[in-house]
């Protein structure tokens, strides 16, 4: 998402979709489960043995990583925002099979990527706080048919696929009053809870002191139903950044303060590795979850996900040591300062 000089005609293309994404994204929102809940409070951790050789599993951690976005769940979608329960788990199912293990938008951010050698990270988030994507049964399990349900069945079929995502919320979350009654269990369950602003403001109109508050808002929100959690990721609604950019990850209101790891745009590409020289936690762009064709199909899931298996050396691919980075001399990228001395080339 370079912000400078004359648009590539792949910022356009973004430029398009945070358009659209308006659109789309104008409302803030509201599987079948296993009977016990997945554990997902941290990645798989490595083997005892041995540190697999890099060059044998394939290994670049400067490589690119699916930041997915998803919105609804309806049988009958009426946008290209919106997705069925069929096409969701056919996804999930299709991220397993090529071996992509799901990490947090925090843990992306901050490197803490601990997933199996030879692994890729995907990052599912969803926003706007709809009931589709999460709700609880009167047992207090996860509601069949919503997003979270599914992805706790596809986890349970599929050892090692993490069951965790970074669900972004607005008022009133996932249906609920208060959100006093649901983000409790995500906070319990290993899913990361962010924020997408209290009403959907739009921060790219709003004054600084407007869009200060609103982000401070959305965090009170938060924190009132899950008291001391560390809200650490913001989903911009609209795409649209700040006038000022530093105020979508640091700022405050009214005594609320706020200070983030990440900011999430629109986007439609992936994302660069949170130890490559290009990464900017400002600026990390997503790709819009769809079928291979429709509306600027070229920018969604499928396709990317398309390219990304065509050409494995551009994806990250994890070395399967946490303290070690390890990439290919061939890769044509290079790690930002601050992770060099960790970073090994082979």
């Amino acid at each position: 998402m370079n912000r400078t000089a004359t648009p590539s005609k792949p910022a356009l293309a973004v430029a398009a979709l945070l358009a659209a994404g308006v659109v789309a994204c104008a409302e803030p929102a509201a599987q079948q489960p296993s009977n016990t809940p997945v554990a997902a409070s941290s990645a798989p951790g490595p083997s005892s043995s041995a540190p697999p050789d890099p060059a044998a599993v394939g290994a670049n951690e400067l490589g690119q990583v699916p930041v997915l976005m998803y919105h609804r769940l309806v049988a009958q979608p009426s946008s290209v925002y919106d997705r069925t329960p069929e096409a969701f788990r056919a996804e999930l199912e299709r991220l397993v099979a090529e071996d992509y293990v799901p990490v947090t938008t925090l843990e992306y951010a901050t490197g803490r990527i601990d997933i199996p050698a030879g692994k890729h990270p995907v990052v599912l988030t969803f926003d706007d706080g709809d009931p589709t994507q999460f709700a609880l049964d009167a047992s207090g399990q996860p509601a069949p048919g919503t997003a979270v349900a599914i992805l706790l069945d596809v986890a349970a079929k599929h050892p090692g696929f993490r069951p965790v995502a970074s669900m972004y919320v607005n008022a009133a979350p996932f249906g609920s009053a208060d959100g006093s009654g649901v983000l409790p269990w995500l906070r319990d369950h290993g899913f990361e809870i962010g924020n997408h602003t209290q009403y959907h403001t739009n921060l790219s109109s709003a004054s600084a002191e407007e869009a200060q508050r609103a982000i401070s808002e959305g965090q009170r929100e938060i924190q009132r139903a899950v008291p001391d959690y560390p809200v650490k990721s913001l989903a911009l609604p609209f795409g649209a950044i700040p006038r000022d950019p530093v105020l979508a990850m640091r700022g405050g209101a009214d005594g609320m303060s706020y200070d983030y790891a990440c900011v999430l745009l629109v986007g439609s590409n992936p994302a660069p590795s949170p130890f490559a020289a290009d990464f900017d936690p400002l600026n990390t762009p997503r790709i819009r979850s769809q079928d291979a064709t429709g509306e600027d199909a070229a920018f969604g899931s499928a396709v990317w996900l398309d390219k990304l298996a065509a050409n494995p050396a551009q994806r990250y691919t994890s070395d399967g040591v946490p303290d070690r980075i390890s990439y290919p001399s061939t890769a044509g990228v290079v790690p930002a300062p601050q992770h060099a001395a960790r970073a090994v080339a082979y």
